[in-house]
């Protein structure tokens, strides 16, 4: 007998009859002689919707209202999903984040969890109930409702999952696992048995939209073994875990990303402290960075560029707008039709010579490079974001993701790629 944590997507509750398929999963975990505990997303588009209603009464809603109105969209879920368990003969019970014992900082629309009381979920199993969980929510010290950010239910479920000791935290979606890259950008791109936890971080925060990176870093943290899988088959998906089987493997995936835009500041004064001014202004405005690059100063002056995600960009000229003349730059200037493409694979440790296949690669296929950026497991190239499907699709052949065997190692010609790539393969 297993303790399951089983938490379902936005999809996977879309609508009544789909909350029926949901219920008759979980019903079939018990029979199986399984323990299970479910947490849920809101229904399909509900979170926007309710966002959709916030913007129609204000350009501005407070960040505490904005989290209780938000926080609904959950509670009617686990509340259907529960009187659908009841109705196939078994008990359910609801429950909010504050009653599942979900405990959080007080930042309001993307809290980080602190602590979990375990006590009610227990008590529950005990009793023979299956506990449904709102997820996505939580409370902080002052008894007030939050929420964990975009995907906050994933990041739900693993806290749950290490909080009761459950021996795996199943994550089911419109997906069935993790795959090499995109299929619908590269239709050769193989599903993952299993995938380490540094792995799997690199790609979520890559653009890689299967599970929320906050949820992988908590269950590498905490050692929770997550299955990513379909909620409407059967099919094993893929393993989240400390190690796997594939230690051969020099990349694991190809992530791609087409949500940040880049910014380059020009003219400013090459001398101390400058640029800590100006990264300190962008930091107290809540502004996320990923790259920076930093030209050759010449003639005292000199160009930072940086990225950031697209729903920062506001708050990025805001700041830059005030601190450009304060600091003595000449200008800033916006560049939004770029994508990032990253190489992900703890096997780039012990392997030379990805960086140089990458860049071949791309250059053979004319595709420019606008930044790089790097790590130990991850190499991510800025290019323009009409070239990003492209990018995708020629290095995901050259390094060997759509041959038949997944990882062996391939040196090929941009003629070879081209001819591949118009087989389909």
């Amino acid at each position: 007998m297993s303790l399951i944590v089983a938490k379902f997507g936005g999809t996977s509750v879309a609508s009544p009859e789909r909350i029926k398929n949901v219920a008759k999963r979980l019903v079939r975990m018990r029979q199986q002689g399984n323990e299970v505990v479910a947490v849920v997303s809101a229904m399909g588009k509900t979170t926007d919707e309710l966002m959709g209603l916030a913007s129609a009464v204000t350009g501005a809603p407070p960040a505490r209202e904005l989290d209780r109105l938000l926080s609904t969209g959950e509670q009617v879920s686990m509340t259907l999903l529960a009187m659908a368990v009841e109705a196939l003969g078994y008990k359910a019970m609801s429950f909010t984040g504050r009653q599942a014992g979900i405990q959080t900082d007080g930042t309001h629309n993307k809290a980080k969890i602190v602590k979990v009381h375990n006590e009610r979920i227990l008590d529950a199993l005990e009793a023979g109930v299956i506990p449904v969980v709102a997820g996505f929510q939580g409370i902080d010290a002052n008894d007030d409702i939050t929420t964990l950010g975009r995907g906050g239910s994933d990041t739900t479920a693993v806290a749950i999952a290490w909080g009761i000791n459950a021996d795996v935290c199943e994550i089911y979606s419109d997906v069935d696992g993790v795959y090499t890259t995109d299929p619908r950008v590269a239709p050769r791109a193989k599903k993952l048995d299993s995938v380490c936890y540094d792995d799997m971080l690199e790609l979520s925060s890559a653009g890689s939209g299967v599970l929320q990176s906050r949820a992988v870093e908590f269950a590498r943290k905490w050692k929770v073994v997550i299955h990513s899988r379909s909620a409407f088959s059967d099919a094993e998906g893929t393993y989240i875990k400390e190690e796997y089987e594939m230690e051969e493997a020099v990349i694991t995936g190809i992530a791609s990303d087409t949500s940040e835009v880049k910014v380059t500041v020009r003219g400013l004064p090459d001398t101390p402290a400058v640029a800590a001014k100006m990264f300190s202004a962008l930091a107290a405005n809540n502004v996320n960075l990923d790259m920076i690059i930093q030209n050759v100063s010449e003639g005292g002056v000199t160009d930072i560029s940086f990225t950031t995600p697209g729903a920062d960009l506001g708050r990025a000229k805001d700041t830059l707008e005030r601190i450009v003349p304060q600091i003595g730059a000449r200008e800033f200037i916006v560049d939004e039709d770029i994508a990032k493409v990253s190489l992900v694979g703890t096997g780039m440790k012990s392997s030379p010579g990805v960086a140089s296949r990458a860049f071949q690669t791309l250059g053979d296929n004319n595709i420019n490079i606008v930044a790089i950026s790097t790590s130990p497991i991850r190499l991510s190239v800025i290019v323009d974001a009409a070239q990003a499907t492209q990018a995708v699709q020629c290095l995901h052949t050259a390094f060997g993701l759509d041959s038949d065997d997944l990882f062996v190692e391939t040196q090929l010609s941009a003629e070879e790629i081209a001819a591949k790539m118009k087989k389909g393969r």
